[in-house]
């Protein structure tokens, strides 16, 4: 096998395991387990917790002690292990703590997986901004296959989805053991400061204004990410309730591959990267990413399955840009900017501030607006009895959500600044 399908099976196989579950998770916790809003909006807080320390430990880690593929291999095998354990939890607290280690090992991996395919690509010559997107594309395939196996097996409200998901990570971390070789680039000699013992000096790089307002834009943007994925496959879900569709209507029934074209629409726009990049450079694509963002959530707040069907999947297409000129264009502009004796810190950092403190803002402050703001108590009749429904105010929450997106688009606009050479970015191509 070559090296870029190896690399291509690594990166189907690390977005499969988190696709088999992350999306239809909300349908297991309120649906079958019959578990609190309260507790799910913590479950997410998870990723966010983790991804604060774990992804710039692991990468302080593989830069100076482990080689990458072989930590990365560890971290699959233990994380598979812990969501194996899922469906036998019948506690939400319980659940929080499995799920705060579960992301523990996964969150990292994000990272490694960028860290690990820029080294093997560049040992072996290639172009990364080239060669790099359309080997990342087959994430985005196999968080699609994921999703589509998980729906179309009738394992979207299952434990089946965890089983599923813990399966793939164990195959990939036995397989990451055969990858290309990652060793740690940064080696210390005689006596050196804790913060370069510990590789913390990435964090110098926010002595660069440049570089401090990039990470901060994509804590913000981070935020916008966890949105849909907490929230979009139980919007669409919840047409169910309103009797002018119910529950037999094909986005209800078929939710989660409605929102999978999201994932195939990141297959198109992945490929796009290395042009945009080039032609624009890194400010006008991110600014591109955040205009996305905020069609993304305005077409979900005016569409509906009958006559809005054409802007719930639109919704779904711009998802692809939003996530794809945000995440992949920022990891190769870490990649870029960053001195290789830190890339792998460098890279954990970006994955701290956008899956780290970006998803916990995005968590925290959407649960406390939905519950505060967005959502009312009604009186119904089930069974003979008067119950109190609690709904949520979807158009509402999503307008809400896409004034959020403007107001960050309108701010990076004014206040980053990058001179844009195309030339840098075709040096990545570096050899070792």
């Amino acid at each position: 096998m070559g090296l870029k399908s190896r690399l291509i099976l690594m990166n189907f196989l690390q977005f499969f395991i988190w696709g088999a579950w992350l999306i239809t998770i909300a349908n297991y916790w309120f649906g079958t387990m019959q578990w609190g809003s309260t507790e799910f909006g913590a479950i997410f807080l998870t990723l966010g917790i983790s991804s604060l320390f774990m992804p710039t430990l692991t990468g302080i880690i593989a830069d100076r002690w482990i080689n990458a593929e072989k930590l990365y291999a560890i971290l699959h095998i233990l994380g598979g292990a812990v969501v194996f354990c899922f469906p036998m939890i019948t506690s939400p607290d319980t659940f929080f703590w499995f799920m705060l280690l579960a992301m523990c090992f996964y969150m990292p991996t994000i990272a490694l997986t960028n860290t690990i395919a820029y080294n093997a690509l560049k040992s072996g010559g290639h172009d990364v901004v080239k060669a790099f997107p359309p080997i990342r594309v087959f994430g985005t395939i196999g968080f699609i296959a994921a999703m589509w196996i998980t729906n179309l097996s009738g394992s979207k409200a299952s434990e089946m989805q965890f089983y599923i998901s813990a399966a793939a990570s164990m195959v990939l971390g036995f397989y990451s053991f055969t990858l290309p070789k990652c060793p740690p680039q940064l080696q210390v000699v005689g006596k050196s400061s804790f913060v370069k013992m510990f590789g913390l000096d990435a964090f110098r790089l926010f002595a660069n204004y440049k570089m401090a307002l990039f990470f901060i834009f994509s804590m913000l943007l981070g935020a916008s990410l966890q949105l849909t994925n907490m929230y979009g496959d139980v919007f669409l879900d919840e047409f169910k309730f309103n009797p002018m569709y119910g529950p037999d209507s094909f986005v209800v029934k078929y939710s989660t591959i409605i929102m999978s074209i999201s994932q195939m629409s990141e297959t198109i726009f992945i490929l796009t990267i290395p042009f945009f990049l080039r032609k624009f450079g890194i400010k006008q694509v991110m600014l591109l990413s955040m205009v996305a963002w905020v069609l993304r959530f305005a077409l979900f707040g005016f569409g509906d399955p009958a006559g809005g069907l054409w802007m719930l999947i639109l919704s779904c297409i711009i998802y692809g840009m939003a996530f794809d000129f945000f995440n992949i264009s920022g990891s190769l502009f870490v990649e870029t900017e960053c001195n290789p004796n830190m890339r792998a810190s460098a890279q954990g950092l970006f994955m701290t501030m956008t899956n780290g403190f970006g998803t916990i803002i995005g968590s925290f402050v959407s649960g406390k607006l939905i519950a505060t703001y967005f959502t009312v108590e009604k009186v119904v009749i089930e069974n003979g009895q008067e119950m109190i429904k609690h709904e949520k105010e979807w158009p509402n929450i999503w307008f809400a959500f896409a004034a959020y997106g403007a107001v960050v688009a309108i701010l990076f606009a004014i206040l980053f600044r990058h001179k844009h050479n195309p030339e840098q970015i075709s040096k990545t191509t570096v050899t070792h």
